[in-house]
């Protein structure tokens, strides 16, 4: 029998920083989530800022890697695509997640570009004070996947 994880995929589309895709991944391999990064990466899978931002957690990280776009949302057959953005109304803590989700962030350069957020079921947003751009990629996912475990886990 597969062991199905509960909880919903982290997507990476095309990250830029190879410091926070490790701290992701780490994040992510604690955590138990599992992560699909959407290619092409601004770094080389194997750069050594990944590997010192995962630590051995990269080792426990459960990482699929998509070619491209296509080759990603070819994998996501009955999922609801969820995506973090700046330009979302919705408070991430009022959205009820499903371990069926795959949480989707864009690059640290130019976030998501804007044909993948008319294919979202749902765009949510971490709350920023006033004049804030947006957070570290790597903290934001930690915030969201955090309560998204919270919320299917308790």
């Amino acid at each position: 029998m597969t062991n199905i994880n509960p909880l919903p995929r982290i997507a990476l589309y095309q990250p830029d920083i190879a410091g926070n895709t490790g701290t992701i991944l780490r994040t992510a391999a604690c955590l138990g989530f599992d992560v699909d990064i959407i290619e092409p990466a601004g770094f080389d899978m194997s750069d050594r800022n990944l590997k010192r931002a995962g630590m051995d957690y990269l080792e426990m990280a459960t990482l699929t890697r998509h070619t491209d776009w296509e080759a990603f949302i070819a994998t996501q057959f009955n999922r609801r695509l969820v995506i973090a953005s700046t330009k979302a109304a919705q408070n991430y803590t009022d959205f009820k997640f499903a371990g069926t989700d795959t949480l989707l962030f864009g690059r640290e350069s130019a976030g998501l570009p804007g044909h993948i957020h008319s294919l979202a079921a749902a765009a949510i947003i971490i709350p920023m004070q006033p004049g804030a751009r947006s957070l570290n990629l790597a903290v934001s996912v930690g915030i969201i996947a955090g309560e998204a475990k919270r919320q299917i886990l308790i």
